[in-house]
């Protein structure tokens, strides 16, 4: 007999992850807007919805989720239906691939962040992003 209160967990689980405005993002925005970046967030005209942009300087930011985009330290490959999994995560590895291509062939500046590097040194990686953003203001004069 299948066990559906398992089940009925892992749904709520689900539901409860956000693909945009996570606790991590929000923390982030207010810290860069706090820097005195202004930036809009989760452009949904621009190729992958970056969760950052500043279309002015051709800026994007991306905070990779470590389990979502298979970080090499953190992400973990689920013990159930782990056939479904398997492929979610190579595509969405792909998928980071492709959308980070395309900008650097469109002249964009694209920075990717792992989430942890915001867990784990929340201050130097606000410095790291802060930097790249000025660096791309100074290639824009």
């Amino acid at each position: 007999m299948k066990d559906n209160s398992a089940n009925e967990q892992r749904r709520k689980n689900m539901q409860a992850i956000h693909s945009k405005n996570t606790s991590i993002e929000i923390k982030t925005g207010k810290a860069l807007w706090n820097r005195g970046i202004r930036f809009r967030r989760n452009v949904s005209s621009l190729y992958g919805k970056p969760d950052f942009a500043i279309k002015k300087y051709k800026v994007v930011l991306f905070i990779d989720g470590c389990f979502w985009h298979g970080c090499e330290y953190h992400g973990n490959m689920p013990k159930s239906n782990k056939e479904y999994w398997s492929k979610k995560l190579s595509r969405n590895k792909e998928r980071d691939i492709e959308v980070t291509n395309h900008y650097i062939s469109e002249g964009w500046n694209i920075l990717r962040i792992w989430e942890h590097e915001l867990k784990y040194n929340f201050e130097e990686t606000i410095t790291k992003i802060v930097s790249f953003i000025n660096e791309a203001k100074q290639l824009k004069l």
